[in-house]
């Protein structure tokens, strides 16, 4: 039962609100006394867990702590030249990582300021850690703030840590055994332990989404890339997988939505498309991003990382960089080429890529442009238009995608082959739809080996062994429910041809996302093909691609293919890519 002597010291503290005493302080000791039944009086020890107990909190919170210490090291050598105390404690008030001096360990341990302390409000009362777990929010407890008269020599200042899903993961404390009088003089104290736990928050972020995009963002361009205020990890259609507290805060200050899940459109005036060019090849004052209330704040993408492909030499490995890794899935062929193109990235090396119409030979050629990591400008020109040539003379420098390359006429070819002679301030990259060797007989020998210094053949559709995670993105991308694919839908979309390639079957989800009545898509809401499938040519390597895309099924194969499977078989046999029977 409370001893009624201290009745008017918790009435004190309680109408103290009404003179700017901290209402969050006022609510805790309510708490205390209604909820808990606390007397301000009784010197209640620190409670310490049990060893068994630590060890099963740590081991818990045993990847945080990870991410955590070395962000803490460096905090508590900026303070403990003045006596402060971190702790690191758990979404249960435990304390799970401790920094100290080990010259006051006996003190620290008999204030709870040590490795094991149990700080949940229920048993300590108003305190740092209990009472930012129970609102949330970053909180100085100073002095007689305390409700418990052992702890009221303390002062403490906690700030919440959040995970990635947005629930609350720990909480960082630092804390003083005497202290100043003037609360004010902990002011210093709250900007350091916010500026950590967010900085917690940001590694903890990174590390758990290595395979998404992030979108860091703040208010300064200056601090943009070294020290973000905010930060969300996207998938490849563009929805929020994961994000920190200031991204709640920044795209949601009125809390009426919620971002996971949530498509990043929904918030700012961009798309996942977008992405690339908020990377470090382009100053930051010039990657501002628009919130869809009006604000105004500056992005940083991260592009995710991609596992190094199967089969490449020990000793070349050659990390993708995000532009090139976020182009397609887990498709081996692609992987390889991808590689090749992040090593020519870093050149100045002149490209050109080949593939059919709808095949992303433009995306692909921004993304080596991307991955080369420099400020400067894309620029892509069309080479059947009438002002090619003169588009091209007037490009700023940078890297110069000639579309259509086979395209030019001769007069053309002749001034452009002048033009690029004037400029070497530009790295070009050219896109055919033909192979390469028939590009080389369209075009003039001096202009062809001044445009294709190394050359990247995109296979069709049909050959992409990553069809799933196509139609899983690109769906992704067209809806902001969560619509999904019947089987057989699914395998209707994966036994078609594709003349148009990536671009058809965009545009076919985009017929089917319209016509389906629920959030699942079936055969009846796709359309029929527009165009009649064309019969595969060229050589084995070709069949060999189809029939590894389609996991070696032959009728699978032969439907992309548009013939026969009987067709399939005997030119998989002409190849020695079956074995006679």
């Amino acid at each position: 039962m409370l001893d009624l002597d201290h009745v008017d010291e918790i009435d004190r503290v309680l109408r103290g609100v009404e003179t700017g005493r901290d209402r969050l302080v006022a609510d805790s000791w309510r708490r205390c006394v209604d909820s808990y039944g606390m007397d301000p009086a009784r010197p209640d020890p620190a409670l310490i867990v049990t060893e068994a107990e630590l060890r099963e909190h740590r081991e818990q919170s045993e990847r945080l702590i990870a991410t955590a210490r070395s962000g803490l090291q460096a905090l508590f050598r900026q303070v403990a030249g003045q006596n402060y105390v971190l702790l690191l404690a758990d979404a249960q008030g435990v304390c799970v990582d401790f920094f100290g001096d080990p010259r006051f360990e006996d003190q620290l341990r008999a204030a709870g300021l040590y490795l094991g302390s149990n700080w949940t409000e229920a048993l300590a009362g108003t305190c740092g850690v209990g009472s930012c777990i129970v609102t949330g929010e970053a909180i100085t407890i100073h002095q007689g703030d305390h409700f418990g008269l052992a702890h009221t020599p303390l002062s403490c200042t906690a700030a919440p840590i959040y995970d990635t899903r947005g629930e609350l993961s720990a909480v960082l404390d630092i804390s003083l055994l005497r202290s100043p009088s003037p609360k004010s003089s902990q002011n210093l104290a709250m900007n350091l332990v916010t500026a950590s736990a967010r900085r917690v928050e940001m590694a903890n972020l990174m590390a758990m989404t290595r395979r998404d995009w992030v979108l860091r963002f703040s208010t300064s361009p200056e601090f943009l890339e070294v020290d973000p205020e905010a930060a969300v990890a996207l998938d490849g259609s563009g929805r929020i997988v994961g994000m920190t507290s200031g991204a709640r805060r920044a795209l949601d200050p009125a809390g009426q939505g919620r971002l996971i899940g949530s498509r990043i459109d929904a918030w700012l005036e961009m798309s996942v498309d977008d992405l690339p060019d908020l990377m470090r090849g382009r100053p930051t004052e010039e990657r501002v991003l628009r919130l869809t209330d009006g604000r105004g704040v500056f992005g940083h993408a991260i592009a995710p990382q991609v596992p190094q492909p199967a089969g490449t030499p020990r000793g070349r490995e050659v990390a993708v960089p995000g532009p090139l890794g976020a182009f397609a899935g887990p498709d081996p062929l692609l992987g390889r080429l991808l590689a090749q193109a992040a090593r020519l990235a870093r050149t100045g090396v002149p490209i050109l890529i080949s593939g059919e119409t709808g095949t992303g030979k433009e995306k692909l050629a921004r993304a080596v442009h991307m991955a080369a990591g420099k400020a400067a400008g894309f620029r892509a020109v069309r080479c059947a238009d009438a002002g090619a040539v003169a588009a091209v003379a007037d490009a700023a420098p940078g890297t110069l995608f000639l579309r259509g390359i086979e395209g030019l006429s001769e007069d053309a070819q002749a001034r452009l082959l002048a033009c690029l002679d004037r400029r070497d301030d530009l790295r070009v990259i050219a896109s055919c739809l033909v192979p390469p060797a028939a590009a080389a007989e369209a075009l003039r020998p001096d202009l062809f080996f001044r445009i294709a210094g190394a050359t990247l053949a995109l296979p069709p559709l049909r050959q992409r062994g990553d069809i799933d995670w196509l139609i899983d993105r690109l769906l992704r991308r067209r809806s902001s429910e969560d619509v999904r694919l019947s089987p057989a839908a699914r395998a209707e979309l994966k036994s078609r041809a594709w003349p148009g390639n990536i671009r058809e079957l965009g545009q076919v989800l985009d017929v089917a996302v319209a016509l389906s009545e629920g959030r699942v898509i079936d055969v009846t809401d796709l359309p029929p093909p527009v165009c009649a499938a064309r019969p595969e040519r060229g050589s084995g390597d070709a069949l060999e691609a189809t029939l590894a895309a389609c996991g070696g099924n032959m009728a699978q194969a032969a439907r992309r293919m548009g013939v026969n499977r009987s067709t399939v078989l005997r030119r998989a046999r002409k190849a020695g890519l079956v074995p006679p029977s």
